[in-house]
């Protein structure tokens, strides 16, 4: 990999992925439910650009485990270091503002854990079971990491009956070592593979802007495809702070229309795709319309 290519010139943001600061009433509201609660959501930790229409709607993915990451991807946000001890308390926690915010659709995630023997698969486990009792009429995604690997791990969380298990790719494969640095392609995408070839739907994600090639790109949703990977979301690379990876290109809304027509065109049966989409936009549309 060239110099040019890992370090691209600063670009001006366009107007398209200019939003409005989360000012609304509904959104003031939920973080005020998650911060009662002492909840984290990858929401607010990844500064994801979505914040204010995702919490102005009701809905937010919310993040188990703590909120310290033990990877260091070069792209997201979340803090990095040595995690806390697992908080007794979490779950209970998150299934209450999931009560109190009457929710439809759960999305579950967390940073990654590699300091728990099996990185938090039991802990999802038991985050899916106890919401299917709490709430059984509220579909559950989980998001969750690699778990190194580990087949018993990810078993552990298909066993619980998720609706859907979504992994990201993040990335196209030349750009993933560099910038996923302890994760690793082929095991992510064999981790899809075996969610798809269960009961459970299998969904993942990427975003662009990296200084990845069409081919790259192509090449990606051909992989997933191929796993039988049946939702996708692809979105745009935005820089979070200027330690972070740079932005190499701002791809245009219409690129990203005819990347949603191309993952259509190799069988996924959902998609969204735009610059401003991140794994959990829209997340429940695909099982529950626009009531969601």
């Amino acid at each position: 990999m060239n110099e040019k290519r890992q370090k691209p010139q600063l670009l001006r943001k366009p107007p398209w992925l200019k939003v409005r600061p989360p000012y609304a009433a509904e959104c003031r509201k939920i973080k005020n439910t998650l911060a009662e609660l002492e909840l984290h959501t990858v929401c607010q930790e990844a500064a994801c650009p979505n914040i204010a229409e995702c919490f102005a709607g009701g809905t937010a993915a919310f993040l188990i485990l703590g909120n310290i990451c033990t990877r260091h991807c070069l792209y997201c946000n979340v803090q990095q270091g040595m995690p806390l001890p697992v908080a007794e308390n979490e779950l209970d926690q998150l299934i209450a503002a999931v009560q109190k915010m009457n929710l439809k659709y759960v999305v579950v995630t967390s940073v990654t854990r590699d300091d728990l023997p099996d990185g938090g698969a039991g802990f999802f486990a038991d985050c899916i079971s106890k919401l299917r009792q709490a709430r059984t009429n509220c579909k559950i995604e989980v998001l969750i990491p690699d778990f190194q690997g580990s087949l018993p791990a990810l078993e552990a969380v298909i066993a619980a009956h998720p609706d859907v298990v979504n992994h990201n790719m993040e990335t196209v494969k030349p750009l993933f070592p560099r910038l996923r640095p302890q994760g690793n392609y082929d095991v992510s995408l064999e981790l899809l593979k075996k969610v798809a070839a269960s009961a459970v739907i299998a969904k993942s994600g990427f975003m662009v802007g990296f200084g990845e090639g069409n081919d790259d790109i192509l090449h990606l949703i051909d992989d997933l495809a191929a796993v039988s990977c049946a939702r996708l979301t692809i979105g745009q690379y935005q820089r979070p702070t200027m330690q972070h990876w740079p932005v190499a290109k701002y791809y245009h809304p219409d690129e990203f229309a005819r990347l949603r027509e191309i993952a259509y065109q190799k069988g996924f049966q959902y998609v969204e795709a735009g610059p401003l989409v991140r794994s959990s936009y829209h997340a429940g549309q695909a099982d529950l319309g626009n009531d969601v």
